[in-house]
């Protein structure tokens, strides 16, 4: 008998038998001998990690997270913390679903497959847009495919992307790493009061531009009021637009192809996942005219032998499936099942519950400034706009000096300038948020 039983681990599934057979099958006489690691770079200490049982180390890895901080977070800035409906993770952990990688054999995924079609099919009729990407890595990487899709589309010799001067480091950062392999080159225009500066992104355009991305809403939560302009002004020059955003914020916010956006990019997973910091699901919605140039998969709907509507995999324009030379991505890691609690989270929610949690989320944001506005040495929001979910609030204090302080009493915020910090109402309690008001009085004066 194999297993735990027989190896006295439940972390090691062979035998030394077990073992032994299947080095003599390869023909090797150690494990080590598997490996061709180079002797400089081999790691010859102790690792001095003790041999416990499961229930040591059970204990020892609760002992561990115990020593975690119990933090409010009003963090934002890209991750977002909603409830989710308990019915997302009954049903997504089902084995069907947990254990199905990438759906190649369409006659035994159909159910997954059409989950997925529900997923695409929301996310253009949220943005407008025809075509849907179901397997993208998250925002920053969608942003990085959308540069390398306007390089092939656009009819130019132009490498110029323009991005707001306000862009997440982290995401710019990717971006460059994404065109680092082609002639494009990053480069930033300016940001007026949390909005596009019209002004200033008219004297950064010229025929050399192939991309101009804009947020709605952006990185600081304000609500971007210029996206028609910003249309023009990429149409005038033949640029590709493309715009950041999410679900909750699209079931609100005006349809971005209705201000002539042509692709659309962000973070699916605001739906459907808890806050992660770092795992997520990229956005990626486009026009039917780069149909053939989307990265990653799409999911089809056709008919089977007897005319049933049946789902497939119609589209994947990797490298793994075809000649590398004509791949237009080398996306391979499947996002389905991220995918697929969007999909459930939005089904839950419906279209007048999307629309409620946006709505809320703005009334709760002006709300909160409106009170921290009335606190000595705090001045909120710092920009004229309407917000999305946060807002940026400015200090007299050092801001450093006051998030440090609102982090000894069990708030986390977001340090944004020398005095200025970046609040999210986004899955905080009513009640959390009226402890942080208080606490934030505490401490700013």
């Amino acid at each position: 008998m194999h297993g735990s039983h027989a190896t006295g681990s439940p972390y090691a599934p062979h035998t030394a038998e077990d073992r032994t057979a299947m080095l003599d099958a390869v023909g090797a006489a150690t494990v080590d001998d598997l490996f061709d690691i180079p002797s400089d770079v081999q790691f010859e200490g102790s690792f001095d990690i003790d041999a416990r049982t499961e229930r040591e180390t059970r204990r020892l890895v609760r002992s561990i997270l115990g020593r975690n901080d119990d933090q409010t977070e009003l963090l934002g800035r890209g991750h977002y913390g909603y409830y989710i409906p308990s019915l997302v993770d009954h049903l997504a952990d089902r084995s069907e679903f947990l254990t199905s990688y990438t759906q190649y054999q369409p006659e035994i995924s159909q159910g997954f497959l059409q989950a997925l079609f529900e997923y695409q099919s929301l996310l253009v009729e949220l943005t407008g847009l025809e075509v849907a990407n179901c397997s993208m890595y998250d925002a920053a990487t969608a942003l990085g495919e959308a540069a390398t899709l306007a390089d092939r589309v656009r009819d130019t010799t132009g490498h110029r992307v323009l991005v707001p001067d306000l862009l997440r480091e982290e995401r710019r950062s990717t971006l460059a790493n994404y065109v680092a392999g082609t002639d494009l080159a990053v480069e930033t225009y300016p940001v007026d009061d949390g909005n596009v500066d019209l002004a200033g992104l008219e004297a950064a355009v010229d025929e050399e531009v192939v991309m101009i991305y804009a947020e709605n809403p952006t990185v600081r939560g304000t609500i971007e009021e210029h996206l028609g302009a910003v249309g023009d002004i990429a149409d005038d020059t033949d640029a590709l637009f493309a715009l950041g955003s999410d679900p909750v914020a699209l079931s609100l916010l005006e349809r971005p192809a209705d201000v002539g956006v042509d692709v659309v990019v962000g973070d699916a997973s605001v739906l459907g996942l808890p806050t992660s910091y770092g795992m997520g699901l990229g956005l990626f919605a486009t026009r039917e005219d780069y149909l053939r140039q989307v990265p990653g998969r799409l999911v089809g709907a056709s008919e089977d032998a007897t005319d049933r509507r049946a789902f497939t995999l119609t589209l994947q324009t990797r490298e793994q499936h075809i000649r590398r030379e004509r791949a237009t991505s080398n996306i391979c890691t499947n996002q389905a099942w991220v995918a697929l609690r969007t999909a459930m989270h939005a089904a839950v929610l419906g279209p007048s519950g999307m629309v409620d949690l946006a709505e809320r989320d703005v009334r709760r944001a002006r709300d909160l400034a409106e009170r921290l506005d009335d606190i000595v040495g705090v001045s909120a929001p710092v920009h004229d706009r309407y917000h999305l979910r946060e807002f940026v609030a400015r200090v007299d204090q050092p801001a450093r000096a006051v998030a440090d302080d609102l982090e000894d009493l069990g708030f986390a915020v977001h340090v944004v300038g020398d005095h200025e910090i970046q609040v999210c109402v986004a899955g905080v309690s009513g009640d959390r948020l009226d402890r942080f008001a208080e606490a934030l009085e505490e401490v700013a004066r």
